[in-house]
């Protein structure tokens, strides 16, 4: 399989983890966003979206969007799982996972940032200012769902990563670069700690990326 993906993207780390989790491998293959490579005729062959991550499978095809890879992965690579057995316990991973993949991230993106940069003419107070609006609003109920779920253990969902931990760590990564204190989330800081100890989420880390820097 290859990778392509850019070290310092929510998306792309999400999918690094996801991987890892299943323990498998795929050939790294960078695409610097900083640089627009993205948006080069030879990356939009690949991927016509212009968006990283895409994973090209085995058998030639490519896939795109974090979300429907990750979900490929779970079909695909069932163990370990990242998702419940039961249907109602997976409605809430997934509910999880969506706050941040449907309700932050979109909205804090590259592209969304570097509009409100070049059209509005956004410095990086009010860049951090937006991010940090919608992180703690996202935040604020992922805690709050946290708080009120019996079933929650070391991580989100449980005593492993879910694929809700697998989108959340990401976002907190993010959300220390824009400069947003964390300190008013606890069980969430809680988690990122108790995934930090694990080789998946360090090997996925965006430092520990060959295009890092």
């Amino acid at each position: 399989m290859k990778l392509y993906n850019f070290f310092r993207s929510g998306t792309s780390h999400r999918l690094r983890i996801a991987l890892q989790l299943k323990g498998l491998q795929a050939q790294y293959i960078p695409v610097d966003l900083r640089a627009e490579q993205h948006l080069q005729d030879e990356f939009k062959a690949i991927n016509p979206q212009m968006l990283v991550p895409a994973l090209a499978t085995e058998d030639g095809q490519v896939l795109i969007q974090s979300p429907a890879i990750i979900e490929w992965l779970e079909e695909t690579h069932p163990t370990p799982a990242l998702l419940p057995t039961n249907a109602n316990e997976r409605a809430h991973v997934r509910a999880l996972a969506a706050i941040v993949g449907c309700d932050i991230h979109p909205i804090n993106n590259r592209r969304i940032l570097e509009y409100l940069r070049k059209q509005f003419g956004a410095n990086e107070d009010t860049i951090n200012t937006w991010c940090g609006t919608w992180i703690s609003a996202g935040f604020d109920a992922y805690e709050a769902l946290l708080a009120q779920d019996q079933r929650r253990g070391r991580f989100s969902f449980g005593h492993t990563p879910t694929m809700a931990d697998v989108y959340l760590v990401p976002q907190v990564e993010s959300a220390r670069r824009f400069k947003v204190d964390l300190s008013r989330w606890p069980l969430i800081a809680a988690i990122d700690k108790a995934c930090a100890e694990l080789d998946a989420f360090q090997q996925a880390a965006p430092a520990r990326q060959p295009d890092a820097g």
